[in-house]
Order: C-alpha cells, then sequence, then structure tokens
C-alpha cells in the first residue's frame, strides 16, 4: 500500500498528465447554432457536414501521426468517428479547431433534425457531380513506365461510382478491380499489388503546404515506403482535353529494406476539387516505387 506522500505523488503525476492531453471524445465542442443554417437546405446542410468531416479527418491523422500511435483509422468515405481522435494538448491548436468543428458539425446535425431532411444518401447529388472533371462510365488513360527510360504501356480506369466522400474505378486490364480515391486523392482501396496511399494528401492543398503519409503495394504490408511532401505549384491547366485545379507536390522519403532503407522521390500531381490523379511519377532502387504514370486522355462513356 503506498505512503501518503507516495500516493499524494501519484495523484500529482496523474494530474500532470491529465493536463498535458485529453482524448478528442472529452474535447467540449465550442457550441454553434443550429439557427445559423435554418435558412439552408437540406443538400446544402449535408455539403458543409462534408467540409466539416474533411477538415477534422485531416486534424486528426495529423495528430495520430505526430504521436506515432496509428490509431485513427481514417481515409475511406468522410464518417468521423469522434471518440476515436486521438489524445491531443488541451490548450493546443488542433484541440480549438476539433472544438469548433465538433460544435459545427453538432448544429448542423440538428439542423438536419429539424427540416426533417431525409436519410443521408451518400450518392453525390446531381449538381455536384456535374461539376466534376469526370463522369460515370468514362475511360481515364495513362501512359505507364515502369522504368525511366523504359517502354510506355497503358494503364486505364473506368469511373464507376461518384459519392460524397469518394470515387471508385475499375482498373481495366490483367489484375483488374476496383480502385477507389477519397476527395482529397488518396487511394484508399486498389487491387493486390498495386500501389496505394491511404492519407499521403489533405483536403486543403495550398501552395507551400506539406503532407506526409505511406505509399504502399496493396495487400504486402513488407511494401512500405513513407514520404513526405510540399505543394511547390498549384493553378489551372487543362490536362486531356479537361480542365483542373492542380497541385503539384513534390514527394521524398524512404521504404525500408532489410536494415537499411532505399530513397524514394518524386512527385504527385492531382486535380485539388476532385483528387483525381493526374500524374505520379516514383523514383526508387525498389521496383514498386518506381513508377511514371501520367494521364494522356479521357475517353466517353461506351454506349
Amino acid at each position: 500500500m503506498p505512503t501518503p506522500s507516495r500516493a499524494l505523488a501519484l495523484l500529482l503525476a496523474l494530474a500532470w498528465l491529465g493536463g498535458c492531453s485529453t482524448r478528442s471524445a472529452n474535447v467540449q465542442p465550442l457550441p454553434a447554432s443550429a439557427a445559423e443554417f435554418a435558412a439552408w437546405d437540406c443538400d446544402h446542410i449535408e455539403d458543409e457536414i462534408d467540409i466539416v468531416q474533411q477538415r477534422a479527418a485531416d486534424v486528426a491523422y495529423a495528430v495520430d501521426e505526430r504521436s506515432g500511435n496509428n490509431i485513427v483509422a481514417l481515409g475511406v468515405g468522410l464518417t468521423l468517428f469522434w471518440p476515436a481522435v486521438l489524445a491531443m494538448r488541451p490548450n493546443g491548436l488542433e484541440a480549438a479547431e476539433l472544438a469548433r468543428l465538433k460544435g459545427r458539425d453538432e448544429a448542423l446535425r440538428t439542423a438536419l433534425r429539424e427540416q426533417r431532411c431525409p436519410a443521408r444518401d451518400e450518392t453525390l447529388p446531381a449538381a455536384r457531380a456535374a461539376a466534376l472533371p469526370v463522369a460515370i462510365g468514362e475511360r481515364l488513360v495513362y501512359e505507364n513506365r515502369t522504368e525511366a527510360r523504359g517502354p510506355a504501356g497503358e494503364w486505364a480506369l473506368r469511373v464507376t461510382a461518384l459519392r460524397r466522400g469518394d470515387m471508385e474505378y475499375r482498373v481495366e486490364g490483367p489484375g483488374g478491380g476496383a480502385w477507389k480515391q477519397d476527395l482529397a486523392g488518396n487511394i484508399v482501396a486498389a487491387p493486390a499489388g498495386q500501389l496505394q496511399w491511404p492519407h499521403l494528401l489533405r483536403h486543403e492543398l495550398d501552395l507551400g503546404g506539406v503532407t506526409a503519409g505511406d505509399i504502399v503495394v496493396a495487400q504486402d504490408p513488407l511494401q512500405r515506403a513513407r514520404m513526405r511532401g510540399q505543394v511547390v505549384a498549384v493553378g489551372p491547366q487543362t490536362i486531356a482535353g479537361r480542365r483542373f485545379d492542380v497541385a503539384v507536390i513534390e514527394l521524398f522519403g524512404d521504404a525500408p529494406r532489410g536494415d537499411a532503407s532505399t530513397r524514394v522521390e518524386g512527385v504527385i500531381v492531382v486535380d485539388r476539387h476532385s483528387g483525381i490523379l493526374l500524374r505520379l511519377d516514383l523514383r526508387s532502387a525498389q521496383a514498386p516505387f518506381n513508377l511514371q504514370r501520367r494521364l494522356t486522355r479521357i475517353e466517353a462513356a461506351s454506349r
């Protein structure tokens, strides 16, 4: 049984730890009023919930990544489970941002109930789908090289679904399967052997912004490159006959190999509005991370 002095020391230590961090489930929401959204229609409210969820997911992942606990499993869709968001400083900027977002999310959902909005439909509303640079059924064709000066082949994706939180494609050709991206450009599902980056990119890709995450070989946990990136250019650009709001992210990192690691560097280019992959250039001595993939054309949906 601890002595009174030891018990007091233990209590002080626990209090100190509690003052350093608190679970986001215990972050009290900054109150927001549902009256702010009284004049909004149901689609507008749902769109704003998507924005809040996207921002909260980015903050949560940044905290999780810095702590190294790998608890926050985000990246598929936009539904954020608030109690799963990791511990953080109660006076930190992330805690304040989470409190604001949590309060806004609760107020928006109250507005949905008060307006008796129908159950949430994950299908992307028609107006938002029409604003995208691609449509269901269209085929995105990429020039594909596994060596910088090697022969070029084709790699193609067929758009199969547009949802509030993600876009889904079918990889055409040998080894095909489902390939899914979120609206930031993260590849959250891919066929075995394909590269994917579940949380490399953020939803706000502003000039100079930094990002970090893994590029992995789908269904092969031993093939992984730890990457960091910085947005080095943004702006409108016409590619494959379509207009995109481009973000160019320079990448650098390493892929473990035995007791050593191999350098990986390159560039990824995505559309900031939809997350569509426009270009991926990776250079490495490890074959899975040596790839050039560039969008060359977009073919209309077959009738």
